[in-house]
C-alpha cells in the first residue's frame, strides 16, 4: 500500500463512505512528520498507520485477528494486544469498540515508535498504554491485570525453518524469536477476565501447525470455542485459521471438547477479485474493498 501525504478530510474512499469520526492527525506536528523510509497508510475508517516502507507492513492476518476477536467479544471493557508490533490489531480493535482502553506489549523499539506515532495521529493517546517488553515476562502485564479481550498474531515458524527476511521487524513477526503460540496462549489465559475471549490467527496448513494451536490451548487450559479457516484464493486449500478461545474454568464441561467450525472465509475469487463476503467483512472494519 503506497504512502499517502494527502491529509485533507475525506468523506469517501474508493467510492465507499468512510465510517466514523475524522481523526486529528496533522503534518503540522513535527513529531508526526514522515521520516525517511516511512509511509502513512489507510488502516480503517479515518485511522491511518505509520509503517516502514521496507520493514514489516500490516497484512490480512492482522486485520482479521482484530475483526474476529471484536466480532465475538463486542462487549469488551478492556483489551490486551500481545506482541503488538506497529499496532495494527490494537488500533483496528479500538476503532471497532470505541472508548475501550487498550494495553499493548511489544519488544522492538522501532515498532513501538511507529505505533506511538500512529496512536497520536489517530487521537488515541488517552486510550492506549503502549508497553515495551517481552510477552513472556510474568510481570508484564502485572499479574493482577485482567482483560475482557486478548488479541495476538503469534509468529508462525521456529527459527531456522525458512528464509527469515532482510529486516529485523520481518524476522520477529514471522519467526519465533520471542515466544511461540504456547507462550501466547499461556499469557492470554493468565490475563483473561472471567468469561473473557482470546482471539488469534495461526497457520493450519500443514496440519501439524493446526495441531500446535490445539496443543497450546490445551496446555493453557483454554478451550477453542470457534474456529474459521481462511482461504486466500478460491479453489486453494485453507492456509490460515482464526481462533476464539476461553478459559476452561469459565465453561461447562459439555463444551470442553466442542469447537464450532465456521465455513471458510475466502479472500479472493479465482479471477483475483475480492470475494463478496470478504468485501462485506472489510466494510465492517472500515476499510472498503
Amino acid at each position: 500500500m503506497a504512502g499517502n501525504k494527502d491529509i485533507s478530510p475525506k468523506t469517501h474512499f474508493r467510492g465507499y463512505a468512510i465510517p466514523g469520526d475524522p481523526v486529528p492527525g496533522s503534518f503540522d506536528d513535527p513529531s508526526l512528520a514522515l521520516d525517511d523510509g516511512e509511509t502513512l497508510d489507510v488502516l480503517c475508517g479515518h485511522y491511518r498507520i505509520f509503517q516502514l516502507r521496507k520493514g514489516h507492513r500490516y497484512s490480512t492476518d492482522d486485520i482479521l485477528t482484530a475483526w474476529y476477536g471484536t466480532s465475538w467479544c463486542p462487549h469488551a471493557r478492556s483489551i490486551l494486544d500481545l506482541g503488538s508490533g506497529i499496532g495494527t490489531i490494537a488500533m483496528v480493535a479500538a476503532w471497532r469498540i470505541p472508548e475501550v482502553p487498550v494495553v499493548t506489549i511489544e519488544a522492538q523499539e522501532e515498532s513501538i515508535a511507529l505505533a506511538k506515532k500512529s496512536v497520536r495521529w489517530n487521537g488515541l493517546e488517552s486510550r492506549f498504554d503502549i508497553r515495551k517488553g517481552d510477552l513472556r515476562d510474568p510481570e508484564n502485564p502485572d499479574p493482577t491485570e485482567k482483560f475482557d479481550l486478548v488479541l495476538g498474531s503469534p509468529p508462525y515458524f521456529p527459527l531456522g525453518t525458512g528464509v527469515e527476511g532482510d529486516h529485523p521487524q520481518k524476522v520477529a513477526c514471522r519467526f519465533e524469536v520471542r515466544g511461540t503460540i504456547n507462550d501466547y496462549c499461556a499469557k492470554a489465559a493468565a490475563h483473561l477476565e472471567t468469561g473473557g475471549i482470546f482471539a488469534c490467527v495461526f497457520p493450519i496448513n500443514p496440519t501439524a501447525q493446526e495441531e500446535r494451536v490445539i496443543e497450546a490451548a490445551r496446555q493453557a487450559d483454554l478451550v477453542i470455542i470457534r474456529q474459521r479457516s481462511v482461504v486466500l484464493r478460491e479453489g486453494e486449500p485453507p492456509l490460515l485459521g482464526l481462533f476464539v478461545m476461553m478459559r476452561r474454568i469459565d465453561l461447562p464441561e459439555s463444551i470442553h471438547q466442542s469447537t464450532w467450525r465456521e465455513p471458510d472465509l475466502t479472500i479472493r475469487t479465482k479471477d483475483g477479485s475480492i470475494h463478496p463476503e470478504y468485501a462485506a467483512v472489510k466494510i465492517s472494519f472500515g476499510f472498503p474493498p
